[in-house]
């Protein structure tokens, strides 16, 4: 049986970590970050406060390494109001709002705007949701069909595709080689959208950020670090 998990930090240099502290049964210390960026970390019932201080330390760089990882994977748009003139991604580019009352719902690229033609009874921001996933769904379909030969050495099936809003990501993948995309990634670059897709399919190959994983990442996708700054950049 596990202890009462407690609240600890550490300093690393100018860094604080905090980190979630519990012991078990078990023989070596286990830690874990997790996408949100929190950090547990499970030892030994025997050990030491001194030598998982000295642990802690250790992996101190890796920790930080896979928080910034994280972070840099999270969505970032702030909230919308959906109101007229305000600006909204698509691929990559700025469109103006422009809301217009008719009898049908409808939307429409025009003109370099993002036309929401509604009537009285539903929001624009429920409109452009439905309009978005639709043109995700489309989108990120066909992409992981023109991505999908390059992993054919590595007998990747063709994995099940899901459009699902994640506060936190822009995409996952299951052991059972289920890929799960964020619905407001439509609003970044093609080539970002594509990283993304490469990233997750890597991760069919290596289930962990290693340095097996990111030597695959970089023979599939060469320029990967521009499109990544590309996407943290865009979706801001």
């Amino acid at each position: 049986m596990s202890e009462a998990v407690t609240t600890e930090s550490l300093t690393f240099g100018s860094r604080k970590i905090n980190y979630e502290l519990s012991y078990q049964d078990r023989k070596t210390l286990g830690i874990r970050v997790y996408p949100d960026c929190r950090v547990k970390v499970i030892a030994p019932y025997d050990t030491t406060e001194e030598k998982l201080k000295l642990k802690l330390k250790e992996k101190a760089p890796w920790i930080i390494k896979q928080q910034q990882d994280f972070l840099s994977y999270h969505p970032l748009t702030p909230p919308r109001k959906y109101v007229n003139g305000e600006t909204h991604l698509y691929l990559g580019r700025q469109y103006k709002l422009r809301i217009e009352k008719a009898k049908t719902n409808e939307v429409k690229l025009f003109r370099g705007r993002l036309v929401v033609y509604k009537r009285d009874n539903i929001s624009a921001k429920d409109l452009l949701s439905e309009w978005y996933r639709g043109k995700a769904s489309a989108h990120f379909k066909e992409t992981l069909k023109k991505i999908l030969p390059l992993f054919a050495r590595y007998n990747i099936n063709h994995p099940e595709l899901q459009i699902r809003q994640m506060p936190t990501r822009w995409g996952s993948c299951t052991p059972k080689g289920k890929v799960i995309l964020n619905p407001e990634l439509i609003k970044a670059p093609k080539v970002s959208i594509e990283y993304v897709i490469i990233h997750e399919l890597c991760h069919l190959v290596h289930h962990n950020h290693t340095r097996a994983f990111y030597d695959l990442q970089e023979t599939i996708i060469p320029n990967w670090k521009k499109y990544k700054e590309r996407l943290e950049k865009t979706l801001i």
